[in-house]
């Protein structure tokens, strides 16, 4: 069956408790210190990421029926879907939008996870009835990796606050067929974006509200 989002996002980093500091300075998460030198990240009572170490960078877990591995270190994991075009919309922290950044890759994404493409390089889920955007992809960027986007309420103040603590915005805020975007990246890495105000799941692409 389609997956209709994504569970959770990973951070692999050679810095954890740094990394997940300054993200947390950006996007208002709350920090927990979890077992073997984890951390997560949250946003009330939905998790946001999990930031481990590594150098693996951002892996996606998405919502299924099997759990299991996929390439790019990511995987799939059954239970609910916390992010996503049927979930709740994405409040100030959370993320809202995953784009897959190499085209050669399209048809082993849509195979596995059961999406069907549409134009403007955007993978759909039929799974809960009509089609809406799950995830994006772009031949630009670094090749063979997910990019992930969070929702902030103010992007001109986000980006602020990234370089208060030594961080660097690499592009933006520009506008986007997703809304007004900037990328970002933390001193010790963790490049991400963050788009201002999404209405719901991949913001000008799919405004949706809550569906049961």
């Amino acid at each position: 069956m389609s997956s209709c989002g994504v569970r959770r996002l990973e951070l692999s980093v050679a810095a954890p408790e740094l990394s997940v500091d300054f993200l947390a300075g950006v996007l208002g998460w709350t920090v927990i210190a979890e077992p073997g030198g984890s951390f997560s990240g949250w946003v009330g009572d939905r998790l946001a990421v999990q930031v481990v170490a590594g150098n693996a960078g951002w892996c996606v877990v998405f919502g299924g029926d099997a759990p299991r591995g996929l390439e790019l270190n990511c995987s799939v994991d059954s239970g609910r879907v916390l992010h996503g075009p049927w979930a709740p919309p994405p409040r100030h922290g959370e993320p809202c939008w995953v784009e897959l950044v190499s085209s050669s890759e399209v048809g082993y994404w849509a195979r596995e996870l059961g999406w069907e493409t549409a134009p403007g390089g955007v993978f759909t889920s039929s799974r809960h009835g009509e089609p809406r955007p799950v995830a994006g992809s772009s031949p630009d960027g670094v090749p063979g990796g997910w990019g992930v986007f969070f929702a902030v309420d103010d992007i001109k103040a986000a980006c602020a606050r990234v370089s208060e603590l030594d961080g660097e915005v690499i592009s933006g805020p520009s506008s986007s067929p997703l809304g007004v975007v900037a990328s970002i990246s933390g001193p010790k890495g963790g490049v991400c974006s963050v788009l201002e105000c999404p209405a719901g799941w991949g913001g000008l692409q799919g405004s949706y509200g809550v569906q049961g």
